[in-house]
């Protein structure tokens, strides 16, 4: 996946979900989720502690991967 970050907007191309090869929304918004499950998320695994635990380790994995299906679920 190249996800090229302009300021506030990420585009991909070279994709097959849609006729033009391009994806823009959905991987933008997998982009700003990602930033906001990332400062919702590694504090509060660290703060609880549980970041030792399996739980814990897949909290500290979340933002990547909602971001991922976020991005792949929006076919433009």
């Amino acid at each position: 996946m190249d996800c090229l970050p302009i300021p506030f907007v990420c585009f991909q191309c070279g994709t097959d979900q849609n006729p033009c090869h391009c994806k823009v929304v959905g991987p933008t918004i997998g982009f700003a989720s990602a930033i906001v499950l990332a400062v919702i998320c590694w504090p509060a695994s660290l703060f609880c502690g549980c970041c030792a635990t399996e739980t814990g380790k897949k909290m500290l994995g979340y933002p990547a991967d909602a971001s991922g299906r976020i991005s792949n679920a929006i076919p433009i």
